[in-house]
């Protein structure tokens, strides 16, 4: 029983989290500040800040581009709560457990700020160690949470188109947008078929009734994916698609488009600039 409650509760889980990331993007028809911005320019912008995350070699440079990244998400009609939630689990919380054994002497030898014994073992946090750790941590919070910002305040066919402009291959860009159209559906169609199973077989039963069902469910979904996506390639080639993102907005580039370039090539400059002086 609680096994069966598990894979339920699992999938409604799952269920929700991808039906609340593409319903996201409503966050981007939102008069917001980057909704405004031109998407070339915006998404432009946003790589020209990241490359200047990666290449800083100042902590303080980089919680301040972090302060900027959660300003222009209050700025573009983003709840903090709803982007906090999005940019800081996975990934960074994943970095961060990476990052935490490096604090220690016994990883990073340097000058001891706080030590402590733990079964006769001496064990410090460093200097070093917390200083690597840190940029660690806050390079990888602080360039998923522009990705993310980016991705909530840009439309997705929009993207797509900028990403065919600067010269991703189409193969991809194509294997992308489908993807994110149609995980949901087939998430969905999981959950349909997992519980009109669960209402004609129920829980109780033997461990071979239940590798056969998992099997059905997998040879099933697998089956019907192959149709639906045969169907669907027909019905787009039908309607003039020929592997190319088309959408009916027209970028136009304004001055405050421009402002808003200048202003991350400034960030990059500096940072490059910064580094020179400390080398």
């Amino acid at each position: 029983m609680r096994a069966a409650n598990f894979v339920e509760s699992f999938l409604l889980e799952v269920s929700f989290f991808f039906k609340e990331s593409i319903l996201s993007e409503d966050y981007a028809l939102r008069p917001g500040f980057l909704q405004a911005i031109d998407c070339r320019l915006r998404v432009l912008g946003i790589l020209v800040i990241l490359l200047a995350v990666l290449f800083s070699r100042s902590l303080y440079f980089i919680f301040f581009i972090y302060l900027i990244c959660l300003f222009l998400t209050s700025a573009s009609k983003v709840e903090l709560g709803f982007f906090l939630k999005r940019s800081w689990f996975f990934v960074p919380l994943f970095s961060f457990f990476i990052s935490l054994p490096a604090i220690f002497n016994i990883f990073t030898p340097g000058s001891p700020l706080v030590g402590f014994r733990v079964f006769g073992f001496y064990l410090a946090i460093t200097r070093q160690g917390l200083k690597g750790a840190s940029f660690f941590f806050f390079r990888v919070l602080t360039s998923v949470s522009l990705c993310a910002l980016l991705m909530l305040t840009t439309r997705q066919n929009s993207l797509l188109k900028v990403l065919r402009l600067f010269r991703v291959p189409q193969i991809f860009v194509m294997i992308l947008g489908m993807c994110y159209r149609y995980v949901y559906l087939f998430l969905e169609l999981l959950q349909n078929t997992y519980l009109a199973i669960k209402g004609r077989v129920g829980f109780i039963c033997s461990l071979d009734k239940k590798q056969a069902v998992v099997g059905s469910i997998i040879a099933n979904l697998w089956q019907r994916s192959y149709h639906l996506n045969e169907q669907l390639y027909q019905a787009m080639l039908s309607r003039g698609y020929r592997g190319e993102p088309v959408v009916w907005d027209d970028f136009k580039i304004r001055p405050v488009d421009w402002m808003w370039l200048f202003f991350c090539l400034v960030i990059s400059c500096s940072v490059f600039y910064w580094n020179a002086k400390i080398d």
